[in-house]
């Protein structure tokens, strides 16, 4: 059994519509348990991300997605505070070969996503992580990767919907992605029985 956590910030909340999206993708696959942990402002004090619980989570996991906001082309700083706490985890080397795979939106179709997705990316393999992207071609807006991104998903708000919710390709590509990080997580607890 292969649990999945995804750890995300969200402030307008389309991040958080992204990372279900994800969850859906990862709980759609056999034999995978699905952890959600949301960044929230009461996790970080005097710009130190703090939240045991959530860490031990994590540490539990065996792949870990990504997923923050793009502000000013890159993380949001509430992102940026939980990457720096994870230094312990660096020291002790506890998330190295743990699955890794990131997801990003920003209001216009590039908003430099890819360097957040970057940022992430650098993150996880200074952990030792092993990086899961997207295989999709992009070939229609309503499918998925419509943006041609393969590190991580890059996802934009579909403004014009009733209620908030991400372009439809967006949408997909994060559920693909939870599909393809559930699977490769399988195939490694498989390996590791």
């Amino acid at each position: 059994m292969a649990r999945i956590g995804i750890v995300h910030h969200t402030s307008t909340g389309y991040t958080g519509i992204l990372a279900a999206a994800v969850a859906r993708g990862a709980d759609s696959e056999a034999q995978s348990i699905v952890e959600r942990v949301e960044i929230v402002g009461s996790d970080i004090a005097e710009g130190r991300y703090a939240n045991d619980a959530a860490m031990e989570t994590l540490d539990a996991c065996d792949a870990i997605v990504f997923g923050a906001p793009t502000y000013m082309g890159a993380v949001s700083a509430q992102m940026k505070a939980f990457l720096d706490a994870t230094l312990s985890r660096w020291y002790s080397r506890s998330w190295s070969g743990k699955i890794g795979a990131a997801f990003t939106v920003s209001s216009t179709p590039s908003g430099d996503k890819l360097n957040t997705l970057l940022d992430i990316f650098v993150c996880g393999m200074q952990h030792g992580m092993i990086w899961v992207g997207l295989d999709q071609l992009p070939i229609a807006p309503e499918q998925a990767n419509r943006l041609g991104v393969y590190v991580g998903v890059a996802a934009q708000p579909d403004y014009q919907a009733e209620q908030p919710a991400l372009l439809a390709g967006d949408a997909a590509s994060g559920e693909s992605l939870g599909m393809r990080v559930a699977r490769f997580a399988a195939l490694a607890t498989r390996r590791g029985e």
